[in-house]
């Protein structure tokens, strides 16, 4: 299906269904007309083969409680050794309500009061509010900006958990909002460092699906060959792949006994909920049937970022936009043309747009942006044609 198709085809209005990106505006910006281009959220429906599968199920008429069945863990293994040579056994995986409050539970579980917890900014904020929400103590082994392309200092990385004692570290991959896709190289210097200084490994992997060209999603637990299994606890989830997160499923990977052991009596004193039957109906049916789907929908990020990567370079050079080898939230730097203390009022105020900004992702990433770029294509030009206009207005 080529782009234009996609688009026509899946494209829905958002505004007045209670979405937080589109009806929250008010409460996060103080402004209910903005443009937003910010959360990980999609315009597009999920496949039919969702839609079939959930519909079948609302029309049963009973939402009684449920178990997940066997059917499941096959379509998900099948998944990912499909696409990342990753065979998952069923008694490896536990549900989560989500990658954030899994992050919570695994952050209780495994770690105390006043822990070290290494993270790489910028990199997702509730990594930092997990940390500090929690009285851990946040250590951070920030990224380099190698002209749009970030990359982690490995000399950094391990002066930090030594000097400071680090016992868990968060890693992102595909990292967000870098954009980077991590190479088997990179991760096994993570790795074996962590390993070095018995550092568990908490991988989030949500963006697994959103790979480009030649960067491959290579997960923590296959890295030379499983080598570092025993010290990672994987999570991923269907949502962001097939605009579902509204149905709070996700998937943990534990192949480790005594950290899958130590989870389940967590587990068990402080996870008393039961399943949530329409969101593992949803993600096995979008790993079942979603596949076509969303090649359609990496054609569309890719398209908007050739075009947003085109126009800044046409008419905004100051401007650079980051590497997107994964995700689909590329961060741009402002600094160029615009005071870092300067960047809300340009893109807020002046170019009505509400976006992420680079200091949710780190304090010392003030003049970044981040954009959505799973959206439809009139709101990427949209938001482009703004910025370009009140550029011109400062020259």
């Amino acid at each position: 299906m080529d782009i234009q198709s996609f688009v026509d085809k899946y494209y829905v209005e958002r505004r007045n269904t209670n979405s937080t990106k589109w009806d929250l505006l008010e409460e996060r910006f103080g402004d209910p007309d903005l443009l937003p281009i910010w959360v990980a959220d999609m315009e597009f429906k999920a496949p039919e083969g969702v839609i079939d599968a959930l519909t079948e199920r609302v029309q049963h008429g009973a939402y009684g409680y449920s178990f997940i069945p066997d059917s499941y863990y096959e379509t998900y293994s099948s998944w990912m050794e499909k696409h990342f040579g990753y065979k998952v056994e069923k008694e490896w995986c536990r549900p989560a309500t989500g990658v954030v409050s899994a992050l919570y539970w695994f952050m209780n579980c495994y770690t105390e009061e006043g822990d070290a917890v290494i993270i790489t900014p910028p990199v997702y904020y509730p990594f930092f509010n997990v940390i500090k929400e929690l009285d851990r103590k946040l250590v951070t082994a920030d990224m380099t900006d190698n002209d749009g392309r970030f990359e982690l200092d490995f000399d950094l990385f391990e002066q930090q958990i030594e000097e400071n004692d680090v016992k868990l570290f968060i890693l992102c991959s595909p990292h967000n909002p870098a954009g980077r896709v991590w190479t088997e190289d990179e991760l096994e210097q993570m790795l074996s460092i962590c390993e070095k200084h018995d550092v568990l490994v908490i991988a989030d992997e949500i963006h697994q699906d959103f790979a480009y060209g030649e960067h491959k999603h290579v997960p923590a637990p296959v890295v030379a060959g499983g080598k570092y299994t025993d010290r990672i606890v994987l999570v991923n989830a269907a949502s962001k792949s097939f605009n579902l997160p509204g149905l709070l499923h996700a998937n943990i990977v534990i192949e480790n006994d005594d950290l899958r052991q130590q989870f389940d009596n967590y587990a068990g004193q402080h996870i008393q909920s039961e399943k949530n039957i329409l969101g593992h109906i949803a993600t096995e049916a979008a790993y079942e049937t979603g596949e076509a789907w969303l090649d359609g929908l990496r054609s569309v990020i890719l398209s908007n970022y050739d075009y947003i990567k085109k126009q800044f370079a046409e008419h905004i050079p100051e401007a650079k936009v980051s590497k997107l080898e994964g995700t689909y939230l590329p961060l741009i730097n402002l600094r160029g043309f615009l005071d870092p203390e300067d960047t809300k009022a340009f893109v807020q105020e002046k170019c009505k747009l509400a976006v992420d900004y680079g200091e949710w992702f780190g304090e010392d990433y003030e003049g970044y942006i981040r954009l959505n770029l799973a959206t439809h294509p009139k709101f990427v030009k949209e938001a482009v044609n703004r910025m370009v206009e009140e550029y011109k207005k400062l020259k």
